[in-house]
């Protein structure tokens, strides 16, 4: 009997040992392999946000600056109180102006052109119908002479701007006040040159 406890506990003996040992090999592999795995997912996250990082500033490298199109106009004449932006303000106004009054000046030609042909076609009227289509025909003439010369001068102050000379009296070549140009863009003469002009 004795001799059968005995061999059953070296069989437990045993049987423990090979438990020990089989365990212990397989952990070993398993904690590699997790730690393969972290350093893997650890690169391959490097590797993403460098990635992302990279393209970030390409997107906005290209934008050109808001200013560039009123730059392009040049600079303001040498000695004048404009600014680049202001002398590009000065052009868009004039060349609204140029069109309306264009528009007005060849509606002033086509009612002289019509009432040239109803004084034509009236041959029998009598003396005051006669007289009072005279009158405004005459007055009608007198507007597109005005409308024409007006024109003229917008389209003068545009060739300055084109030259760089605007904002300068065309007779004496003195700078025209700020002022008057603001409230009459198309000025081409200072105060006193344009006096002098109404004076004759």
């Amino acid at each position: 009997m004795t001799a059968n406890v005995a061999e059953a506990t070296d069989a437990t003996t045993e049987t423990g040992s090979s438990r020990t040992s089989g365990t212990q090999p397989a952990a070993a592999p398993a904690r590699r392999a997790a730690r393969g795995t972290g350093a893997g997912a650890k690169a391959a996250t490097g590797r993403t946000t460098r990635t992302s990082t990279a393209k970030t500033p390409s997107g906005t490298r290209n934008r050109a600056p808001a200013h560039t199109a009123v730059a392009d106009r040049g600079p303001a004449p040498t000695g004048s109180d404009w600014t680049v932006e202001e002398l590009a303000e000065v052009r868009v106004d004039l060349v609204r102006e140029i069109a309306e009054r264009r528009a007005d000046y060849d509606r002033a030609i086509a009612e002289i052109t019509r009432l040239q042909q109803s004084s034509g076609e009236g041959a029998g009227d009598d003396q005051a119908d006669a007289g009072s289509k005279t009158f405004e025909r005459e007055q009608e003439m007198s507007i597109a002479n005005n409308r024409r010369d007006l024109l003229v001068q917008m389209e003068r102050a545009m060739e300055r701007l084109d030259k760089g000379t605007y904002g300068h009296c065309e007779s004496c070549s003195q700078p025209i006040m700020k002022a008057r140009l603001q409230a009459f863009p198309s000025a081409t003469l200072c105060v006193k040159c344009k006096q002098r002009e109404e004076r004759r």
